[in-house]
């Protein structure tokens, strides 16, 4: 059968997330045949790089060898089993695993089944938590400007994202928000001197507030869905003392940059931190299945530990708490990270992702060039000199153009970001590259684009 069969049907029956159904009135939906390694396929044959991990969940990428044969062998042993009073092998191995990664003290394991559920979890958690310690009013949360930490009510209350918040404002709680880090248009060595600068709107706030404050939620190193703003690990530093300080719980919400997206395994880890509550989510299956975890302290756990007439425990559940399929495949998928030795083989591969960003890009339309370990962003204006207007939607022609050219890219309003799966070769990145400025070129054919090969591999970076 071909696209147009498939794409005809799809949208005579599903409702896609984050999607303007007109859209594809005139550019339709691409469905997907199969795909392996950092390839999709579609089913006329033709292939597009997935530079974004699929929504940054495939680390990776597709029909992994080792993954699939994980979540073969556990299908023929068991599926599911409910965790509410029974346990199984891989939710087992799995909290093990992340528990001896984690930051030091955070000990305990709660699973649901993606990011918001997570964000959610945390929440609750932490209010629920100082009521146990007879402080009820501590009950409102800090979250950043340009924050988002996911869709369902509780997370919104903490997203500054209108076009999520804005419509649904009259189901929200109202958060206190603090001015964003956000060090992206500033040179690299002015942003540990912003970040620190930053805190000073948190300290204010704390001063004022704190006995009404549970927590302060945070995107650490990097907000993504505002479009890769980037700030210095003194940021995290500076607020988990502020924390401790003003008693208010730290969560950090690493559903996006957690499992070697920054550069290390968790992203707190460049702060030398370790959050009250740490939120993961997406790379924790590898793509394969919906699964998230909030890990907390043992002190947290034990404000909730008692007999059931007490009323202290935590009620918060969902029927596929702890799937065994998909912890199968999150613990397979930790395994790689060690026997591939995957952070090390990253750092060249980041290095290789700027090195080509600043010589096939056409740099004239090229402003704030950042990268995060394997996060690289810059922000895109189509014509020179233009002043961005947000409803030229350029984003939408590149990300168009750029499925011509078999590459596949989704940029935030006119924030172009890249975040491969971890397997991506030196030759595919090259191919990524180039296949982005001839997108430029194509949906805005004034661009000049890159033609001799300015890029040349070396052994010889200093990767410090």
């Amino acid at each position: 059968m071909s696209n147009s069969f498939w794409g005809e049907r799809d949208q005579r029956l599903i409702w896609h997330p984050c999607t303007q159904m007109h859209d594809h009135e005139s550019f339709p939906i691409l469905p997907i045949k199969k795909a392996r390694g950092i390839w999709l396929e579609d089913f006329e044959g033709h292939r597009y790089l997935d530079a974004i991990s699929s929504w940054w969940v495939n680390i990776f990428g597709h029909a992994h060898p080792e993954l699939n044969a994980a979540l073969s062998t556990q299908a023929e042993q068991l599926a599911h089993i409910m965790l509410a009073g029974f346990s199984h092998q891989p939710i087992i191995e799995l909290s093990a695993m992340l528990v001896d990664r984690a930051p030091k003290g955070l000990v305990r394991c709660f699973y649901a089944d993606n990011g918001a559920s997570a964000i959610e979890v945390a929440l609750k958690m932490s209010m629920h938590a100082w009521r146990h310690q007879g402080m009820p009013g501590k009950n409102r949360f800090v979250a950043l400007s340009n924050s988002y930490h996911g869709e369902t009510l509780g997370a919104l209350s903490v997203t500054d994202i209108p076009l999520f918040s804005a419509t649904y404002a009259p189901l929200l709680t109202t958060p206190l928000r603090v001015p964003s880090p956000d060090c992206s248009h500033l040179p690299v060595d002015q942003w540990q001197q912003h970040s620190q600068a930053s805190l000073l709107a948190v300290e204010l706030l704390f001063q004022k507030r704190h006995t009404e404050i549970a927590a302060m939620i945070v995107e650490p190193l990097v907000q993504g869905a505002a479009g890769m703003r980037m700030y210095h690990p003194a940021y995290l530093s500076g607020l988990r003392s502020l924390c401790n300080q003003y008693q208010v719980h730290l969560i950090a919400d690493e559903i996006a940059v957690g499992f070697g997206r920054t550069g290390t395994f968790f992203a707190c880890e460049q702060a030398s931190i370790t959050p009250d509550f740490l939120c993961l989510s997406k790379a924790l299956t590898a793509g394969y299945l919906p699964m998230s975890v909030v890990l907390t302290t043992d002190f947290i756990y034990q404000l909730f530990y008692g007999a059931y007439e007490q009323q202290k425990g935590f009620m918060h559940s969902h029927s596929y708490t702890g799937n065994a399929l998909a912890a199968a495949v999150a613990v397979a998928s930790l395994k790689l990270f060690d026997r591939d030795q995957v952070l090390c083989q990253n750092q060249q591969k980041s290095v290789w992702m700027q090195e080509m960003a600043e010589n096939l890009l056409p740099k004239e339309q090229i402003r704030h060039l950042r990268r995060c370990g394997m996060i690289l962003a810059f922000d895109w204006i189509p014509a020179p000199g233009q002043v961005w207007d947000p409803e030229s939607r350029a984003g939408l022609a590149l990300h168009r153009a750029a499925l011509q050219h078999g590459i596949l890219i989704r940029p935030i309003g006119h924030q172009v970001y890249i975040m491969p799966p971890y397997i991506i070769t030196e030759e595919e990145l090259e191919v990524l590259f180039r296949g982005i400025s001839k997108a430029m070129h194509h949906a805005y054919p004034h661009l000049r684009v890159a033609t001799s090969p300015p890029y040349t591999s070396t052994d010889d970076w200093d990767l410090a």
